[in-house]
C-alpha cells in the first residue's frame, strides 16, 4: 500500500470517527429534542450518526480522483436496477408495517422507518464502499476485508460499553464477513446503492434505533427472504447487462 493511499484512509477515519460518534452518542443531547419532532423528520436527521463517515469519504474521494479515476458511484452500472433494488425492502416495509410507542398507523411508520433507515445506511456505504473499497480496489481480498471490517467494526466502538471479548470478537467477525459479502456487490455492480440494499437487510433483521422491536421474527424472515430472492435475480440481469455493454 502506497504512503498517498495511507494518509488518504488515515483523514478519512479520523474525520469519521470524531464527527460521526458525537451524535451516535448523544453528545449533544439531540435525542431528547428529536423525539418530540413529527415522525416524518426521522428521514432528515438519520444520516447524522454517519455524518462523519459523509464528509471523511468525500474529501478523500476527491483526493483520491486526483490520482486516478474512481470505481464506485451512486448508481454503478445501472441505475434503474439500483432503484429497483432499493424499492424492495421499503415496500415490504410499508406493507409489514411496524408497531411503535408512538401511536402512529404500522404501515406509514414502516415506510418512514425503512426510508430513514435506508438512508442512514447510504450515509454509511459512502465511506466503507464508496470511497473505503474503492481506495483498496487492488490490494488482495485477504488483506482487504480484514482491513475494512476492522475499520468499520473500531468506527462503532462498541467496546467502549460492551466489555466481552467474545461479544467484541463475534461483532469484528460478522463485520469482516460483512465486508466481504457487500464487497462482491460493491465489485460487481460498482453501485453504493445496491451496497446500500444489503447494509439495511441487516439493521432489519439486528437491533435497530428506529424499527426497535417492531417487527416480529417472522416478519423480519419474510423481508429477508422476499428481498435476497429478487435481488438474486435483478443481479443475474444486471451481470447480463454489464457483458452486453
Amino acid at each position: 500500500m502506497k504512503n498517498s493511499q495511507i494518509l488518504r484512509i488515515i483523514v478519512f477515519y479520523i474525520i469519521a470517527i470524531s464527527l460521526s460518534n458525537i451524535f451516535r452518542f448523544d453528545m449533544l443531547g439531540w435525542n431528547s429534542v428529536l423525539d418530540k419532532l413529527p415522525v416524518f423528520t426521522l428521514i432528515l436527521f438519520s444520516p447524522l450518526g454517519a455524518i462523519g463517515v459523509i464528509i471523511g469519504a468525500l474529501i478523500s474521494i476527491n483526493l483520491l480522483k486526483k490520482k486516478r479515476k474512481t470505481n464506485m458511484s451512486i448508481w454503478g452500472t445501472s441505475k434503474k436496477l439500483s432503484i429497483l433494488m432499493s424499492l424492495i425492502p421499503i415496500v415490504l416495509m410499508l406493507i409489514i408495517g411496524v408497531t411503535n410507542s408512538k401511536s402512529i398507523n404500522n404501515h406509514y411508520f414502516g415506510l418512514i422507518g425503512a426510508v430513514a433507515t435506508f438512508i442512514y445506511c447510504f450515509a454509511e456505504e459512502i465511506g466503507w464502499r464508496g470511497y473505503l473499497e474503492d481506495e483498496l480496489w487492488e490490494i488482495k481480498p485477504l488483506i482487504k476485508y480484514p482491513l475494512i471490517g476492522l475499520l468499520w467494526y473500531s468506527w462503532h466502538l462498541n467496546f467502549i460499553n460492551d466489555f466481552s471479548i467474545l461479544s467484541n470478537l463475534l461483532s469484528l467477525g460478522i463485520l469482516i464477513l460483512g465486508s466481504w459479502g457487500i464487497g462482491q456487490i460493491a465489485m460487481k455492480t460498482k453501485s453504493i446503492i445496491a451496497c446500500t440494499c444489503f447494509h439495511l437487510l441487516v439493521n432489519i433483521m439486528v437491533f435497530n434505533p428506529i424499527i426497535k422491536d417492531g417487527i416480529t421474527g417472522s416478519s423480519k424472515l419474510i423481508i429477508l427472504f422476499v428481498s435476497i430472492g429478487i435481488w438474486i435475480f435483478v443481479l443475474r440481469i444486471w451481470g447480463k447487462q454489464d457483458k452486453l455493454a
